[in-house]
């Protein structure tokens, strides 16, 4: 029996992917690993539209192995849904631990990033408390969590 062993990507659609890669290479400090553009083939088949076209690309946070892929369909067109919201069934987020929130917060509005659900608030309950959290959207409204990790311990995960 073949089961998982282990996690290659997250994926997200994006209407504009140059618009995405201004916000997390530009702005959160992803390393970009690939782009490229592919159209019908295994892609097709796989997504279930024969004649998708998509340009794309994959991203890293430095020193870390996870791929962020985003998706730019070309064809056929999508929808742009009316909101994402957190409570919302099947709605994803990402998560990137950062060592300065407040900081990043900062150099983040000072870019013009004004999508903050809220400012960094500090985690007062559960295995981070004493860490810091904040969701932001990103230019398609996907929820991005940015995490401080509380000082004591450096191993722990998500907000």
């Amino acid at each position: 029996m073949s089961t998982p062993r282990t996690i290659h990507h997250t994926g997200y659609t994006v209407a504009d992917l140059d618009r995405s890669l201004r916000f997390y290479r530009d702005l959160l400090g992803l390393g970009v690993l690939a782009t490229q553009e592919k159209q019908g083939g295994y892609i097709g088949a796989i997504v279930g539209h024969a004649d998708a076209h998509v340009r794309m690309a994959h991203l890293r946070v430095p020193g870390d192995g996870h791929v962020v892929e985003l998706f730019q369909y070309l064809a056929p067109a999508g929808e742009r849904p009316a909101a994402i919201d957190p409570p919302d069934v099947g709605t994803s987020h990402l998560c990137f631990v950062v060592d300065d929130l407040p900081a990043l917060y900062e150099r983040l509005r000072e870019a013009g990033v004004d999508s903050f659900v809220s400012p960094p608030v500090e985690v007062d309950t559960g295995i981070n408390r004493g860490g810091w959290a904040l969701y932001v959207r990103d230019p398609d409204g996907i929820p991005v969590e940015l995490f401080q990790p509380p000082r004591r311990d450096e191993a722990a995960v998500g907000g």
